[in-house]
């Protein structure tokens, strides 16, 4: 587990977003490994810790398609 601390008008969104370069299915993992964070509202305050779990990043798939052989 990872140990960050919130900047200034940090979000929870977007600290799952700089750290795992997403925020869809992250942030509920993170709240629930830092329960405390739901007393501060949208905004955290400046310097708060937060644990950031392990969670497997999500490999981008891109097809690609060759126009010769």
């Amino acid at each position: 587990m990872k140990t960050i601390y919130a900047l200034q008008h940090d979000t929870v969104d977007a600290i799952c977003w700089r750290n795992y370069g997403r925020s869809s299915g992250v942030v509920e993992n993170v709240l629930e490994a830092n329960q405390h964070l739901s007393e501060f509202g949208p905004f955290l305050p400046m310097g708060t810790k937060v644990q950031l779990p392990e969670i497997p990043t999500q490999q981008n798939k891109t097809q690609s398609i060759q126009l010769w052989d």
